[in-house]
């Protein structure tokens, strides 16, 4: 008889947002009337940029006709996508080849795929809070999980240390869920563990065009030695909007090799294996986004949602409340009041004033205590919501 993955069942219960969604439908059964003002989940609001659209409508025509018609794409990306994107980073001065980009369906995808190049008796380490999926995709594989908690005496940004060395070590900076943003020395320190330690660093910078302080990095390869360590994972989704239509790409450089394998020729064979590549449509729609016309038009809309960060910090501030993120990140991760439970302050929330959040108890027991924020609602929606966690934080009335 066939034996499936038993590690599947390791995995607990997917509570976080099932939870959420059972408790907002049965607030609104008995509450037909009411309008929820929904601030926690992770979507964006705003459509594509025009420039994208455009590029989208192009590359339509082109599959309309014989002579510009594409079929299958390379495996590993399209070269004028992977041209582009190193030459953005050449921009922000880091020196990239083409070929050690690969195109993506996007970040979540890739963050699961990539743990083919490693064997499963190496350890995963993962810094708490977490995004439930750096877990998850370990626990399916069979890899011991090790935990590195962090709080609010490091400002969720914890520094390497000897007892929790792990083969593979996840980093995301500006964090989800938590909003915090690693300095340059702060990761400093984490490439040179995994250089010292022979570890490699899978680094999630799906958020890293919300990073306003220039001195903030937003690429692990803007370090010195991380190319001998690290690889990078990056979206669309939020820095473009491209959540529905699915885009990100990886960076694996040349220079990163263990037990006289190269990793990324080893990926070059996974994705030549495993995929048939992204859709040209949507290549050229990416495309679109690293153009001047295209970056300008992304910021505009990457400096509405931070707007939408000031005016939830505006409130908190008001409410002489405890958060980190906002500021670099897209995210506001606020300690819950009276040292209450981030699910009774969920309750309390929707309850009270209809506002919905994410109960940091979701991203794993560091969590507890504490709430995320998602500043990607509307404006109108974002200063009602606002309006009203103040009325509820300092006991004002609506």
């Amino acid at each position: 008889m066939m034996t499936p993955n038993l590690h599947y069942a390791q995995l607990k219960d997917s509570y976080l947002f099932y939870n959420i969604a059972q408790k907002t439908r049965l607030f609104l059964e008995e509450h037909p009337d009411a309008k929820l003002y929904r601030m926690g989940i992770g979507d964006v609001t705003l459509p594509l940029c025009p420039a994208v659209v455009r590029a989208l409508h192009e590359a339509v025509e082109d599959q309309a006709c014989q002579e510009t018609f594409h079929g299958y794409m390379p495996e590993c990306g399209a070269p004028f996508l992977r041209r582009a994107i190193a030459e953005h980073y050449r921009g922000r001065g880091v020196d990239l080849d083409e070929d050690e980009v690969f195109v993506s369906s996007g970040a979540s995808d890739e963050l699961g795929d990539l743990l083919d190049l490693f064997d499963r008796s190496s350890r995963a380490l993962v810094l708490e809070p977490a995004y439930p999926a750096y877990v998850d995709a370990n626990i399916m594989a069979g890899r011991e999980i090790v935990r590195l908690p962090s709080g609010r005496e490091n400002s969720f940004l914890p520094e390497p240390c000897v007892a929790t060395r792990a083969e593979l070590i996840y980093l995301c900076s500006p964090n989800n869920p938590t909003g915090a943003v690693f300095s340059r020395s702060q990761l400093q320190r984490w490439v040179d563990f995994a250089n010292a330690n022979g570890s490699i660093i899978l680094f999630d910078a799906a958020y890293e065009a919300f990073i306003e302080d220039k001195d903030l990095p937003r690429s692990i390869f803007e370090l010195p030695g991380a190319k001998t360590c690290a690889i990078e994972i990056c979206s669309l989704s939020k820095t473009a909007g491209f959540t529905g239509t699915r885009l990100g790409f990886t960076v694996l450089p040349k220079a990163l090799e263990r037990k006289g394998m190269r990793l990324h020729d080893m990926w070059v064979r996974n994705r030549t294996t495993k995929t048939n590549g992204v859709s040209y449509i949507i290549q050229r729609g990416g495309a679109a986004v690293f153009t001047p016309e295209g970056q300008a038009q992304i910021t505009e809309n990457i400096r509405y949602y931070k707007e939408n960060a000031a005016i939830l910090m505006r409130a908190l501030d008001k409410a002489d409340a405890w958060y980190c993120g906002g500021k670099n990140a897209p995210y506001i991760w606020m300690r819950c009041p009276g040292g209450i439970g981030s699910w009774d302050f969920f309750d309390l929330l929707l309850e009270r004033v209809q506002v919905v959040g994410t109960p940091g108890a979701g991203f794993g027991t560091c969590g507890e205590g504490y709430f995320r924020f998602s500043t990607f609602a509307s404006r109108e929606d974002t200063l009602e919501a606002a309006r009203r966690l103040l009325s509820l934080l300092t006991c004002a009335p609506l």
